[in-house]
């Protein structure tokens, strides 16, 4: 009888704690645990949980493309390099990219962006703020843009850009990742310039005015650090083709490159 009587009980107290999470959860499931573990013991959990996933700031630097290409002569140094640090949701971007011409000791492009950066989707975010042209001419633009991971795994970053003088230019670039092997990495890559109006400072034609497609093929010797080589084709259109060949260049050139990817 004592032992009935017991798991009477024992049936009691495991009825009223479920009714009250019951209640507690369809009122809100937030603090459904409340009923259970109490509210001061939850909400320290809650701060807890919040802290671990979504609070708590982080950074990453990656040097993305740091190469020397095959332009002729002593070739060109490349760098392609970003920056962040922020929680999930909002973030500071810093982006810095250009060339290094060997032959002439000097920079021939070389640009910064500072940008706030806020997630709109799970895996796209709105970035907008200042990009400045250190080379070739010291122009400061407004720029606007989206980031992020489109679907098949592209990694996307295409932003627009409204300079002192007026001018719209855009930006597109895409990039994918295939493993080969889990070190042996093939990175297919794509970047499209465009302009809404002539420029003849800059020497672009209007649309379309370049497109660059090509392919690295690294090695991570650690996650951090990855030699690579690879070729990339560049094509210039339109009037901006029309500017090139007015110089003396060549508006479609092939290109092989040697370099390495850091992140830390």
């Amino acid at each position: 009888m004592r032992h009935f009587l017991n798991s009477l009980a024992v049936l009691a107290v495991t009825v009223a704690g479920s009714s009250a999470f019951a209640q507690s959860s369809s009122a809100n499931p937030w603090d459904a645990a409340d009923a259970v573990y109490g509210p001061d013991t939850m909400r320290k959990a809650r701060e807890r949980l919040l802290e671990e996933n979504g609070r708590t700031p982080f950074g990453l630097f990656m040097l993305d493309r740091f190469e020397w290409q095959d332009t002729g002569g002593d070739g060109t140094l490349l760098w392609d390099a970003q920056a962040y640090y922020g929680g999930d949701l909002r973030k500071i971007w810093m982006k810095t990219e250009g060339d290094y011409a060997l032959d002439e000791g000097a920079l021939e492009e070389a640009e910064v962006q500072l940008l706030y950066s806020r997630a709109i989707s799970p895996f796209f975010d709105l970035q907008a703020g200042i990009r400045h042209d250190i080379e070739p001419d010291g122009l400061t633009h407004l720029a606007i843009g989206i980031q992020g991971l489109a679907p098949y795994w592209f990694e996307t970053d295409t932003a627009v850009f409204l300079s002192e003088d007026g001018d719209v230019t855009a930006r597109i670039e895409a990039e994918l990742e295939w493993f080969l092997t889990q070190r042996l990495i093939l990175q297919p890559r794509i970047e499209a310039e465009l302009s809404a109006q002539t420029i003849d400072d800059r020497e672009l034609g209007s649309g379309l005015t370049s497109l660059s497609i090509g392919g690295r093929l690294r090695y991570e010797f650690a996650r951090e650090f990855a030699p690579y080589i690879g070729v990339e084709h560049r094509s210039s259109f339109g009037g901006t083709a029309d500017f090139i060949e007015a110089a003396g260049g060549d508006p479609s050139e092939t290109l092989g490159v040697f370099g390495t990817r850091i992140w830390f």
